[in-house]
């Protein structure tokens, strides 16, 4: 294809600036930095990292942004054009813009004459002057100008040659780019194709798009842009920012590069999606929206087993594309959902498809199904969904049993707490005691019978504990309702969650922390190879 036919797409990335202007979502200096590296691994072509001079970590970063060294993107400073009562060449906003050092710098001014005449108290003519004289100061300087027209759309609505006007403005004094903003996120996809297309008409370079999803059509509305002839688009990682967020890159790059054909990134990059997607998130420190399209891990999970007995002769029956192409991999979900094509594909996953009969695989299925009644969520907990499938195959699972335990924990005044367990379990014939002393009742619990084991299995110290989530389940006991405890454990190669449900939550605890040594001793005495998921045409199961 020539590249007339499939031109490429610009992508800016705002993570740095508006996406740390959604709740809850704060990034250090360092952490920014951080984020910057790793989306110029991604491919991203702008970096929008902050507004100088507008909070110190701002400062910070544009201080410490020669520590990048980055190799594709360019970095860009953002702000305000010149304030109506300042020259614009003593404007404090404008000349932290020049101060940050940046290649790029982006300006945002008024499109709607609503916040000219209301919120600015000046002129239509005062507005467009404004605009011209601060893209052409920053151009004299030798910077990249990328100009936002600050709420395009609604101006557009409400006077379109106006708003056509401000662009106009920009593009004389010389701007780069000019983007037209979604601002309130209000509009929809439709009259964001009329409009980008008319400002198309009277633009000649490069125009963008960036828009919010207050109506939850921010993807929809840059797409709808895009095929009207906007050739930058705007957004951030997970769709963070302002409300309800900016146009979520993870989901418009690959849309644009494996639907619409457009160079963006290239398939090498595309594929580290997943991966920066979890990233931003764990430094955000917010959870992964699990169902998110192309990169969560639901995105192409599959438990209805209609659903599964179709794919597993065609997969394109119920997946829209390959997963590997965006770094992602097919999951088939067991639960009481499930037939017996998910359970045979799982079995598949783990190398057993051929050593469980179909009485077996029948009586398997039925295990899952009332274990999940009662509240286990095999769909979370893989490992132990693996320890059944294992043991219904045949696979020893009276490595230890359980004889006795004891948990008891003290509270003194001015005094931390403090957790005392005693084990008692049987292994290898013989009975092996162990106590131990911890702040938490499952670290001492954990920490006993790890001691017990490691006398028999010394590598089961590789084994620990990376993750521990309580559910209640039945709420309307109150305190004697059953808890689901999900453990996630390591042994430094592979990660396992597994699951325990008790009307007590040290048993529950229990539990799952025996499921997860059990597996892992199964794992060991398994001397049938596992099947690694390949990148293409093999699955992986978890959470």
């Amino acid at each position: 294809m020539s590249e007339e036919q499939h031109p490429p797409v610009e992508i800016y990335d705002t993570t740095l600036r508006d996406g740390t202007q959604g709740e809850g979502v704060s990034f250090s200096a360092d952490d920014k930095l951080m984020v910057a590296r790793r989306l110029d691994e991604l491919g991203v072509d702008y970096i929008e990292g902050g507004w100088p001079g507008s909070n110190p970590k701002d400062v910070e970063f544009f201080a410490r942004s020669n520590e990048l060294k980055l190799t594709h993107a360019r970095l860009v400073a953002f702000g305000a054009t010149r304030h109506p009562k300042n020259p614009v060449e003593t404007d404090p906003n404008v000349q932290a813009l020049l101060e940050a050092g940046t290649p790029t710098v982006t300006v945002f001014g008024k499109s709607w004459a609503l916040h000219v005449e209301r919120a600015l108290r000046i002129t239509r003519q005062q507005n467009l002057q404004i605009i011209a004289e601060t893209v052409a100061y920053l151009k004299a300087h030798g910077k990249e100008v990328i100009y936002d027209a600050e709420h395009f759309f609604d101006g557009y609505a409400a006077d379109p040659e106006y708003a056509l006007a401000t662009l106009e403005a920009a593009q004389g004094a010389g701007a780069d780019a000019i983007v037209l903003c979604d601002t309130n996120g209000g509009s929809l996809p439709g009259f964001i194709s009329e409009a980008t297309a008319a400002a198309r008409q009277r633009v000649r370079g490069r125009l963008g798009i960036h828009t919010h999803n207050d109506c939850d059509l921010g993807v929809a509305n840059s797409i709808a842009a895009v095929l009207a002839g906007a050739t930058h688009v705007q957004g951030t990682i997970n769709g963070y920012g302002e409300r309800c967020g900016n146009a979520n890159l993870c989901s418009l790059i690959p849309v644009l590069e494996v639907k619409l054909k457009k160079r963006v990134l290239g398939p090498e990059r595309l594929c580290l999606l997943p991966h920066v997607a979890r990233y931003v998130a764990e430094l955000a420190n917010l959870p992964l929206r699990e169902e998110m399209p192309f990169v969560g891990r639901s995105a192409f999970a599959h438990k209805a087993g209609v659903h599964v007995s179709a794919l597993m002769k065609d997969s394109t029956t119920y997946e829209h594309m390959d997963p590997a192409l965006v770094g992602n991999r097919r999951r088939v979900l067991v639960s009481e959902l499930s037939g017996k094509g998910n359970l045979l594909y799982r079995l598949k996953d783990l190398g057993l498809d051929d050593k469980l009969d179909v009485s077996g695989a029948r009586d398997l299925v039925r295990q899952v199904k009332e274990l999940e009644s009662m509240g286990y969520d095999l769909e979370a907990a893989e490992g132990t969904l693996e320890l059944l499938a294992r043991q219904a195959n045949g696979a020893p699972s009276d490595f230890f049993r359980l004889s006795e335990f004891r948990v008891m924990i003290e509270k003194r005044l001015g005094a931390p707490p403090t957790s005392h367990a005693f084990l008692s379990i049987e292994a290898g014939g013989r009975i092996y005691h162990s106590v131990a002393e911890h702040s938490g009742p499952v670290h001492a619990l954990d920490d006993c019978l790890c001691q017990s084991l490691s006398a028999l299995f010394p590598g089961i110290k590789a084994v620990h504990l990376i993750d521990y989530k309580v559910r209640v389940l039945g709420a309307a006991e109150g305190t004697a309702s059953r808890v689901r405890v999900l453990v996630e454990s390591s042994d430094g190669e592979d990660t396992f969650v597994t699951v325990g449900v008790s009307e007590n939550i040290i048993e529950a605890s229990w539990q799952a922390l025996a499921d997860a040594y059990q597996l892992w001793l199964v794992r060991q005495a398994d001397k049938q190879p596992q099947a690694k998921p390949g990148p293409t045409q093999d699955y992986a199961w978890g959470v």
